[in-house]
């Protein structure tokens, strides 16, 4: 048996309310993640998004997957809010999921009350440095 690492994709298999953000990364259920996040109904995952002004649909892929299970997509877009790509809201739009851009400072504020009313609400958060 070959000994060493196994690398894994980051997931956190639960929902939980985001304790911090900033320094590049984000703090939650006593965890901390370096980069951006998907907040889903299947958990906290990693997300290998860094550029607000590159966004895909493919980039929401798993979010649309898990469409049946969310009502709003919180963005958070970095520092400010900018506007989504047309084709990124209207790749949500035909998946039934209302989507909402805003800082991700912003974004982090409205998931966790949202969370905490057990709306189906769900989040994308690029990191931010301060």
């Amino acid at each position: 048996m070959a000994g060493g690492i196994e690398i894994r994709p980051a997931h956190f298999p639960g929902r939980a309310p985001i304790d911090a953000y900033g320094n590049g990364g984000f703090r939650f259920a006593d965890m901390s993640h370096r980069g951006s996040i998907l907040c889903l109904p299947s958990g906290i995952h990693g997300w290998s998004v860094d550029d607000p002004a590159r966004l895909t649909a493919d980039d929401f892929s798993r979010v649309i997957e898990q469409a049946g299970e969310i009502e709003v997509l919180l963005v958070g877009m970095g520092d400010t809010m900018r506007v989504l790509p047309r084709e990124l809201k209207l790749a949500l739009k035909e998946a039934g999921i209302s989507v909402d851009p805003m800082s991700t400072g912003a974004a982090v504020r409205t998931y966790n009350i949202m969370l905490s009313e057990a709306r189906a609400v769900a989040a994308a958060l690029i990191a931010v440095e301060g």
